[in-house]
């Protein structure tokens, strides 16, 4: 396809629809999009013949969204192309991080062909932004890292990506400081961390460490937290402190943060606001077995709040599909989103606050000048899409067709 061309007849959202003052469904239209450079120049009602000498591309009526931001993963981990295996029952974290240290190393694959697997699955399902953690432990050194970069290079011109340097058995545990600093000189661009209680056994020297390896490579932040309850709040605070001090704000995640939800919703509100102030997003895998923070909370809070699918059939969990769009539907589920304006609002999670139209039924994407990273999916509504997992059939990064396709 060339770099300009008219991508013909989708469907775009227009308006809600309204039965006795309530919302009832959503009014859509047919549209012509010219892309051009990968940006959408100009958008034009099907109703006028379209004149014009550039190519073209049939949409068939699907359902324009925006493409989706697959926010938590770890291509490193995955045992996609592997025959099945359950998962190994184990005591603790500890146990399983000795699991996964003798299983990965003896796989008959690589590291970057599973990842390369995995990847495929994402871009599948819609996804065209990617953010990765890649385990960094003394006897692995950078192989995780660079095993992850050669299959991300396969994917050039397909999707954008994030890799954070992790610290999956811990930064002080597993004494990776140097390894970790290394991972950001060789093209990591964020420092995770976990479990500064938990695992590394002391909050303060956990947290302290991993600002100054962030500040040093002037990277962002994204810091796995399972602990619970008071003990997970209370690092949440620090965290937010020493965001503030560095000047990081904006630029920092804590993914899971299961305490937001085990704790009371004064001390949940308050927080909130904290995190807000900060600049300081959550990213949730949204699990099934897990209680949740406390997401409309945070939105009413101003947090930002954004979804991954974190471990994909591996050591940790047998389990995910990566669909991105399938986690956006379970977040509807948990919080009882049913309707039809907080069903089609719950797509934001996944797209980084992109949503087809705003709270009042205006249209807020896509407009003239976006990126054309978009999905075209087998939906009357955004609110369909979301709670029946539409079918991708195409997805579209920066103009160009990376998944799918559109018969003539």
């Amino acid at each position: 396809m060339s770099s300009s061309y008219w991508l013909t007849n989708v469907r775009l959202e227009s308006g809600y629809l309204y039965e006795n003052g309530v919302i009832s469904g959503t009014e859509t239209e047919i549209c012509h999009l010219r892309i051009e450079g990968g940006v959408i120049n100009e958008i034009v009602t099907a109703n006028k013949p379209l004149e014009t000498d550039l190519p073209k591309q049939d949409g068939k009526n699907l359902l324009m969204l925006p493409s989706f931001i697959e926010k938590h993963v770890h291509l490193d981990k995955t045992l996609i192309g592997e025959t099945w295996r359950a998962v190994v029952p184990v005591a603790n974290i500890t146990g399983r991080f000795e699991v996964e240290k003798q299983v990965l190393p003896s796989l008959p694959t690589s590291t970057k062909e599973r990842a390369e697997n995995l990847l495929a699955t994402l871009l599948s399902a819609g996804s065209t932004e990617v953010r990765t953690h890649v385990d960094i432990y003394p006897e692995a050194g950078l192989h995780n890292l660079e095993e992850v970069q050669m299959a991300l290079e396969q994917y050039e011109g397909k999707l954008s990506y994030e890799i954070v340097a992790f610290p999956q058995h811990g930064l002080l545990r597993s004494k990776s400081k140097e390894l970790v600093r290394a991972a950001l000189r060789e093209g990591a661009t964020l420092i995770g961390g976990v479990d500064p209680a938990m695992v590394d056994g002391d909050i303060e020297a956990s947290l302290q460490q991993m600002m100054e390896l962030a500040v040093e490579a002037n990277a962002g932040v994204d810091l796995h937290l399972h602990d619970p309850d008071y003990l997970g709040t209370f690092t949440m605070r620090r965290l937010a402190a020493l965001t503030m001090e560095a000047g990081l704000q904006g630029r920092v995640a804590i993914s899971h943060a299961f305490a937001l939800g085990e704790v009371p919703a004064g001390e949940a509100a308050e927080l909130s606001a904290i995190l807000a102030e900060a600049g300081i997003t959550i990213i949730t895998s949204a699990p099934h077995s897990r209680t949740l923070p406390p997401v409309p909370l945070l939105h009413e809070k101003g947090v930002a709040v954004a979804a991954g699918c974190d471990n994909i059939f591996d050591t940790w969990q047998p389990f995910g599909n990566g669909d991105i769009l399938e986690r956006a539907g379970r977040l509807a589920e948990r919080f009882r989103w049913i309707g039809e304006l907080s069903l089609s609002q719950s797509l934001g999670f996944i797209t980084g606050g992109k949503t087809p139209l705003d709270r009042d039924g205006k249209r807020a994407w896509p407009n003239v000048g976006d990126e054309a990273s978009v999905v075209l999916v087998d939906a009357t509504s955004t609110a369909e899409a979301v709670a029946r997992r539409a079918e991708r059939k195409a997805v579209f990064y920066r103009g160009t067709l990376v998944a799918g396709g559109l018969q003539s």
